[in-house]
């Protein structure tokens, strides 16, 4: 079985996760805004399928794995809403001019979370695609988590090691710097696992793709007043009509997914 040491990477994240978000959101007293509750829920539930997957896997448990499996047919797009829900608070709080770093920041984090969701519609897509190749299948999957690194890590990085902080920014840009560190550290880690195995080492550049495309994005973003203009027009569009669209993304690439994987119908019948 490919990746037996998936279920501590995985921990890993999500120990990052509580770390990164462990004075804003799990530790706080003031009220959590219901996006935060979704998107918190929905990802950490995500991770915690895939360390369950991966050791049912390794036990073979496959009804377990298989069980699971059906599971994520549901979670994933309830996880996409949950980054929806960000998208759309992010862009509320633009428009009103919350603060200095949302005024100013607002579009990079809006189109960073456009890409990351792209980035998890491909994945997922792709893991349900190529479902019977095993090391392919197990390695879409576990680069999903690559996606999630970069938030929190960016906020330990600014919370705890702001020595790690080479661009050295100013406030608010100083934010994008810990974002781009964090999105080449996981871009270097996915091409070391793209090195380690290139027959089977796809997903992992697929990811490395992304994460780097968000870091440069995003770090640009403020510089791009195409951007800004453009999450202006997002913001204007009805929030139902967005969340609406995540969800239905979600199950597209879930559906188009398990259709892509499907054995031709003569294989099929030679099968059985």
């Amino acid at each position: 079985m490919p990746y037996r040491l998936a279920p501590y990477f995985v921990g890993f994240v999500l120990l990052v996760i509580m770390t990164g978000f462990w004075a804003s959101y799990f530790a706080s007293d003031g009220a959590i805004p219901l996006a935060f509750h979704v998107h918190a829920i929905s990802s950490m539930t995500w991770l915690a399928l895939l360390i369950v997957q991966q050791v049912a896997v390794q036990r073979r448990a496959i009804d377990l794995h298989r069980g699971w499996g059906r599971a994520s047919f549901v979670l994933f797009p309830f996880m996409i809403l949950g980054f929806m829900m960000i998208i759309n608070r992010a862009a509320h709080r633009f428009m009103l001019r919350e603060d200095e770093a949302i005024a100013a920041l607002g579009p990079a984090f809006g189109i960073g979370m456009g890409i990351a969701i792209s980035a998890y519609l491909t994945l997922f897509y792709l893991a349900l695609k190529h479902r019977r190749n095993v090391k392919l299948h197990a390695g879409y999957m576990l680069a999903t988590p690559l996606i999630l690194f970069e938030s929190p890590f960016s906020r330990v990085m600014g919370n705890f090691l702001p020595w790690m902080n080479v661009i050295g920014s100013d406030f608010p840009h100083v934010i994008l710097d810990t974002i781009a560190i964090s999105d080449a550290l996981v871009a270097g880690f996915a091409l070391v696992m793209w090195a380690r195995n290139r027959k089977h080492g796809a997903p992992w550049l697929v990811a490395a793709g992304f994460v780097l495309l968000q870091a440069a994005v995003m770090w640009f973003a403020p510089f791009m007043p195409a951007v800004t203009a453009g999450f202006a027009a997002y913001a204007a569009i009805p929030s139902g009509v967005k969340l609406a669209l995540g969800v239905a993304a979600g199950v597209g690439a879930a559906w188009l997914g398990w259709e892509a994987g499907k054995l031709p119908r003569k294989c099929a019948a030679a099968a059985a």
